[in-house]
């Protein structure tokens, strides 16, 4: 189940960004390259996403983005 849309609104522009880039299949080395930061920054980025969407892995941080229409303006 979708977790309530005000909780997705929190995320911040850069976490929007890199579950974009997760979706499109990247991994935190890859986007971390194109993003210009370490892929440690990419995991705590994600983390943060993940409890933000009450989610547990990147996989379904994807799909309650979806499901929220964050990957909508991709």
């Amino acid at each position: 189940m979708v977790r309530d849309s005000v909780h997705a609104r929190e995320l911040t522009p850069r976490e929007r960004e890199i579950l974009v880039l997760t979706a499109d299949g990247r991994s935190a080395p890859d986007i971390a390259l194109h993003l210009r930061m370490s892929p440690g920054t990419v995991n705590t980025h994600l983390l943060s996403s993940f409890e933000k969407l009450g989610v547990g892995n990147r996989a379904a941080a994807v799909a309650v983005a979806a499901q929220s229409g964050l990957l909508e303006a991709r």
